[in-house]
């Protein structure tokens, strides 16, 4: 998978590159090339196009003068105003001037009359003044022809490219200036930046788009990083493999145990989204108040009926659920429970201590790895995926992460999280990939933070973060379609770090497809996302596509 990277790390693996023969002139055509074909793939007839080029001093002016060099060649009408009167790019000016662009500096425009006029007729403005080389805050030039350029380009459709990052965005907290130009899309190269990926730097980025700009693959530096960008590409790579003579007993199955009166929706919402994924056979436990509703949603499953008290399940529906544990593949606690006092006595019942335990005495003890001496009864159950309410009552019994099985996946979105870590929300969203890793490491189990650019972590350090950020998932009931499709790829035979990364991977880009489908984000609903998960599958399994 791509890596994401503080600028630090950039550098090493730069400079190491450079020490394999990869020269910085060639990275940077490189660079420039891809930003350059981008634009080709985003813009119609583009030697009838006017481009804006801002290029500041360092290698990312370099990049841009590279861009320029392309689109005045390609016969399109190009302006480059340079921040500095001098600069480290004098070759590369050099040849974009040869090519037909025009090069303005400062002194040839002091009162910046032309780059107002320029802008005014452009149709794409590309910023490279500064890349991952930016300062916070902005000065002098630099801060004052992007103040400008956001005053001219308000509510203009012009297109708006950075070169590698907006200028003014920090690339490590996602610091942004107040003078940044916020871009339509971002062309970053090599790796990601870890600011592109944290708010509000994520907003200024727009869609972020990775070009190779020509590394080894084997550089030693990329083995040490452990932070991934999930793709597509990688996605694909993943998905279980269908042969024409399987049968459904090859796909798996997935027991979903979800729902209550309350939210009877959940059950059908996480069990569909098991099948969606092609889990063979899905069973569904639940309250048997609710069980028509959701049988006659989805007849392609087999049920377990629970006893319930007042419309939830109760602990005396222990023993049944007990008794298919060795019969599935995967198990998904949680979805459309409820936390009333029944329920918590049923799953408390389910992950009971040695001296509590009243039903049969299921699996063995193990000692706790805290600092008391309590042995717990560990039930012998399938990869396990624990998911919103489950998660509120697992988290009442005393050191509950030591009662699941190894690499349970544990699905919070940051409201959760808060109330199994006892920070707050804020806390939890200001450091959301060190948070995630921090406790998995500490529980031992794999966390996946739901929300914005989603986390998944594992205890071993490795972390993946999901390209997608989009209001299109902010409604009820999509994080029970995202739990039934991690179960159901547990189902299939999928480690839990690729269940959970293929599983919100599926899910996002499901989102995104639902969004451009619908037309708007605000009428996007689970049921829409749910349906476009075979879209989703479908685009990750031919490379189709889909921008956020």
């Amino acid at each position: 998978m791509p890596k994401i990277v503080t600028v630090e790390q950039m550098h090493m693996l730069e400079s190491e590159a450079f020490s394999c023969g990869v020269s910085y002139d060639h990275m940077m055509e490189m660079a420039g090339s891809a930003v350059f074909e981008h634009i080709c793939e985003r813009i119609t007839d583009v030697p009838s196009k006017s481009f804006v080029v801002v290029t500041g001093p360092g290698n990312n002016g370099g990049d841009g003068f590279v861009v320029a060099r392309l689109l005045a060649a390609s016969g399109a009408s190009v302006n480059v105003f340079t921040i500095n009167t001098t600069d480290n790019n004098a070759d590369n000016q050099q040849k974009a001037l040869l090519a037909g662009a025009t090069v303005i500096t400062p002194e040839d425009d002091y009162e910046m009359e032309t780059y107002i006029r320029e802008i005014r007729r452009a149709n794409v403005f590309i910023d490279a003044i500064f890349g991952t080389g930016a300062r916070v805050p902005l000065k002098s030039v630099a801060a004052k022809m992007l103040r400008i350029a956001s005053v001219e380009l308000d509510g203009r459709e012009v297109l708006r490219v950075a070169v590698d990052c907006p200028s003014g965005l920090d690339c490590d907290t996602g610091v942004v200036d107040d003078n940044t130009l916020y871009a339509d899309v971002s062309i970053t190269f090599g790796a990601a930046k870890i600011g592109q990926l944290i708010f509000p730097g994520a907003n200024a980025v727009g869609e972020l788009v990775l070009a190779d700009i020509g590394w080894p693959s084997d550089l030693s530096a990329l083995d040490s990083i452990q932070l991934n960008l999930a793709s597509g590409a990688d996605v694909g790579s993943m998905i279980p493999e269908r042969s024409r003579d399987s049968h459904k007993g090859t796909f798996g199955t997935a027991l979903v145990v979800a729902g209550s009166i309350n939210y009877s929706g959940a059950a059908y919402l996480a069990a569909a989204g098991a099948y969606r994924v092609g889990a063979g056979l899905v069973t569904v436990a639940v309250p048997g108040i609710i069980h028509g509703i959701v049988a006659s949603q989805l007849p392609e499953a087999t049920y377990i009926i629970l006893p319930s008290d007042m419309g939830v399940i109760s602990d005396s529906g222990v023993s049944i659920l007990r008794q298919a544990f060795e019969k599935v593949d995967s198990l998904l606690l949680g979805p459309g429970w409820g936390t009333e006092r029944p329920t918590a006595d049923f799953i408390h019942g389910i992950f009971s201590s040695v001296q509590d335990d009243v039903s049969g005495g299921i699996g063995f003890a193990v000692k706790s790895k805290g600092n008391t001496n309590a042995e717990f009864d560990i039930v012998q159950l399938p990869p396990t995926v624990v998911d919103a309410d489950g998660l509120r009552l697992l988290a009442d019994l005393p050191e509950w992460y030591l009662r699941l099985p190894e690499n349970s996946i544990l699905t919070p979105h940051p409201g959760e999280m808060a109330f199994l870590t006892g920070l707050s929300i804020d806390d939890i969203q200001s450091d959301r990939i060190g948070m995630a890793s921090r406790f998995a490491a500490e529980w031992g189990h794999i966390i996946v933070l739901k929300g914005a650019f989603t986390v998944v972590a594992t205890p071993e350090g490795d972390v993946s973060v999901n390209p997608f950020a989009t209001s299109a998932l902010a409604c009820a009931g999509t994080g029970d379609v995202l739990a039934g499709v991690i179960a159901g790829l547990l189902a299939q035979g999928m480690q839990p770090y690729q269940a959970a990364i293929v599983g919100t991977f599926l899910h996002g880009l499901a989102g995104t497809i639902a969004l451009s489908e619908v037309g708007t984000t605000a009428s996007v609903l689970a049921s829409d996302v749910l349906d476009m998960t075979s879209k989703a599958i479908s685009s990750v399994m031919s490379r189709v596509d889909y921008r956020p």
